[in-house]
């Protein structure tokens, strides 16, 4: 809802029925003689042509000129009130519907998409020109009892009003986290597929330079793989331009992975030459959730473009998945020497978070036998036919 009018939100049937309403009242009124006031003329419907005037045009005004013409209504209305409570004596005259149902409906609209400061002065106004109406001419049980209805009414329009108001705040507000959170979901994404694409490359690229005088004939085939991988990071960027640029359109989600992705990954990483890279995979996969496999593939995605990064000596990658009833456990581990520092840094911070946001914690740090290590520990749901396990999760533990 962009918050431009109640009125453009109504079906069209709806407002149709609402607007002859109103033209129904006016009708009414000037039937019963409630218009013309002696030798004063039609004083009294100027006012309720005014007011149904002002419904009709409600839906194009904005959140300022509502108010003001709200305020412009309610003072003509009181003035017509004030003008007949010196003109007559005791009359049933005073009365009418059609103005002060056109008059509660501005009220209700006011109070849903009014600008503030305006709608504070246009709200006690209308609703004091609904409720002097009845007793304007003579103060009886009959007018007091009609003035408490329209006040009834009155204050059931307000309440309508700013209920639907702090409705639409509240979405505002949601959809407000909604675009932060898929701000930070794209630059994880960004981090994730292109770091990692580009990471081969760069290393592929290296490799093949350092080849092409010994052994020409290997540097084909390493520029195709550069090839490959240029290709899909630019297919990675171009998904997430376009989730970018469709702003109007539904909720962009993280691509979804699988236990057979994370085979893909390693296959790739062994294929790019240097380190070799083996899994051991432990378990049943086949009935785990999507968000348990998709954060499983980010952790060996995260972890291997780090080896790439930073493990100098590297020739040996071990990636290991266990299954237990509870949990899946992914370990990545290498036997190269660290670089200074390069246990910090955005990706794992962000990993750290994707595994917090499911309930899991991972550690990352220096191996006994060598090397650097990622282990991520990643609650998994029971399924309706297997009972929870009694064992307590351990408490998260995230990288720096």
């Amino acid at each position: 809802m962009d918050g431009k009018g109640l009125s453009r939100q109504l079906p069209a049937s709806l407002w149709l029925l609402l607007f002859g309403g109103l033209v129904g009242l006016v009708v009414l009124d000037s039937v019963g003689g409630l218009y013309y006031i002696g030798a004063y003329g039609p004083g009294k419907l100027i006012g309720a042509l005014l007011a149904v005037g002002a419904v009709a045009v409600s839906p194009r005004l904005d959140g300022r000129a509502l108010p003001v013409a709200a305020c412009v209504l309610a003072g003509v209305s009181l003035c017509v009130s004030f003008w007949m409570h010196l003109e007559m004596r005791a009359s049933g005259l005073a009365m009418g519907f059609a103005e002060l149902a056109a008059l509660t409906w501005l009220l209700l609209v006011v109070a849903r998409r009014g600008k503030p400061s305006w709608a504070a002065l246009a709200v006690p106004l209308l609703g004091m020109a609904i409720v002097v109406r009845p007793v304007s001419t003579a103060t009886r049980q009959s007018t007091i009892i009609m003035a408490l209805l329209w006040a009834l009414a009155a204050v059931t329009a307000l309440g309508i009003g700013l209920g639907m108001r702090l409705l639409l705040a509240d979405r505002r507000r949601q959809a407000a986290a909604l675009r932060l959170e898929q701000r930070t979901e794209f630059a994880r994404d960004l981090h994730d597929f292109v770091a990692h694409h580009v990471t081969g490359i760069v290393v592929q690229a290296q490799g093949a330079r350092a080849i092409a005088g010994r052994k020409p004939e290997l540097v084909p085939p390493a520029l195709q793989r550069i090839e490959q991988a240029g290709s899909e990071a630019l297919t990675s960027m171009r998904h997430m331009v376009g989730m970018l640029r469709d702003a109007e359109g539904e909720v962009a989600l993280t691509p979804l992975s699988g236990i057979a992705e994370v085979r893909t990954l390693v296959e790739e990483f062994s294929a790019v030459g240097g380190a070799r890279a083996g899994l051991d995979l432990e378990g049943t996969f086949d009935d785990l959730p999507v968000e348990v496999t998709t954060t499983a593939h980010r952790v060996v995605m995260e972890a291997l473009t780090n080896v790439r990064k930073h493990a100098h000596g590297c020739t040996e990658v071990r990636v290991s998945v266990h299954r237990s009833r509870d949990r899946l456990t992914v370990r990545v581990s290498d036997d190269g020497r660290q670089r200074h520092g390069s246990s910090s840094g955005f990706g794992l911070k962000g990993l750290a978070e994707r595994v917090g946001l499911i309930g899991g914690s991972i550690q990352a740090g220096p191996v006994t036998s060598g090397g650097w290590g990622v282990e991520a520990t990643l609650p998994v749901p029971p399924s309706p036919s297997q009972p929870p396990s009694p064992s307590p999760a351990s408490p998260a533990k995230a990288a720096s």
